[in-house]
């Protein structure tokens, strides 16, 4: 089985074109730099690259099963220009995707499988219902919730134990702390929180092309890009007084927030992967999590971490 003990989780999204072009060798070879220094827990999506990014995990974990932890996404529907077109988590619907994730990673079975977001259109009592039905089957080990608050946390808990939450969380999106982290606590739910970088906003990275989703994130845009800039500026000053990078002290910070929370990181070469990896030797006492979240603090981040359509249809933002 995967190495419970670390803390951090490899989120593979940008490994099929989300963050613009990516290179495929070295995607592989991150993957399997992680799984050898300990980071098993690999998260993916269905409709990230349109399957491709299932079908890069498959080949790279191929003789490596039993080393990991699949976590997969799923609902999202794309269009063959790569556009979205919706959201689908009826019961069938559920059984389709799984069934065609299962081939195109090669496995038997995922860990964890998760509605990307909620169905609007469909009980969450339904969806769960039928996950869990694959978990009878043996398909699925584990049931977990992406971007759903209180109300559908404790209607998803009651039809089967949930495992984890995949919830936005880092120094500049701290919404979970105030309702949803609580209550998670209190049913002993996990939290894999991704976007600990704001999409590399608080590491200085900005898009790398038109194909880059970034380009349509408010964060990245305009005068809120220069105004979120200064921001960026006060952690790379506390990072240098650190002697750490920036990555590595958000990281950190997410890292010391609560046993329960693991933080994806969307490395995408070896690089960033060991990068990322340093935070796990910072240390932070209460005093310097007090003076870095007093330095960031979330009210002044310039944008919402979603365009205006996607922000309505966040279940987490309700």
């Amino acid at each position: 089985m995967a190495n419970t003990t670390m803390r951090l989780a490899l989120g593979c999204m940008g490994m099929s074109g989300m963050y613009g072009a990516s290179d495929e060798a070295e995607s592989t070879a991150t993957i399997h730099e992680a799984i050898e220094r300990g980071v098993t827990f690999l998260d993916t999506g269905d409709f990230y690259g349109m399957g491709h990014n299932e079908l890069l995990i498959g080949r790279a974990i191929r003789g490596r099963r039993d080393q990991v932890t699949l976590s997969v996404k799923f609902g999202g529907l794309r269009g063959p220009d790569g556009g979205w077109a919706g959201f689908d988590a009826r019961p069938a619907a559920v059984k389709n995707f799984l069934a065609y994730t299962l081939v195109r990673l090669g496995v038997d079975h995922i860990d964890i499988y998760r509605p990307a977001r909620l169905d609007g259109s469909v009980p969450i009592e339904d969806t769960i219902g039928a996950i869990a039905d694959c978990v009878k089957a043996g398909w699925v080990r584990q049931i977990g919730l992406s971007e759903v608050g209180v109300d559908t946390i404790r209607r998803a808990h009651a039809v089967h134990p949930i495992v984890d939450l995949q919830i936005e969380y880092s120094l500049i999106a701290r919404g979970p702390e105030e309702k949803i982290f609580p209550v998670l606590d209190e049913l002993g739910i996990g939290v894999t929180a991704y976007g600990v970088l704001s999409r590399g906003l608080l590491a200085g990275s900005r898009p790398s092309g038109p194909r880059d989703m970034r380009n349509h994130l408010p964060r990245f845009q305009g005068e809120a890009r220069a105004a979120n800039d200064r921001l960026v500026a006060s952690l790379e000053r506390l990072a240098a007084a650190r002697g750490v990078t920036p990555a590595q002290l958000a990281i950190a910070w997410a890292l010391h927030k609560g046993p329960r929370i693991m933080p994806v990181i969307g490395a995408r070469t070896r690089a960033q992967l060991t990068d990322a990896l340093g935070a796990l030797d910072v240390a932070l006492s209460t005093d310097e999590l007090a003076a870095l979240e007093a330095a960031m603090p979330p009210d002044a981040v310039v944008g919402t971490r979603y365009a205006e359509v996607q922000m309505k249809h966040l279940d987490s933002e309700r």
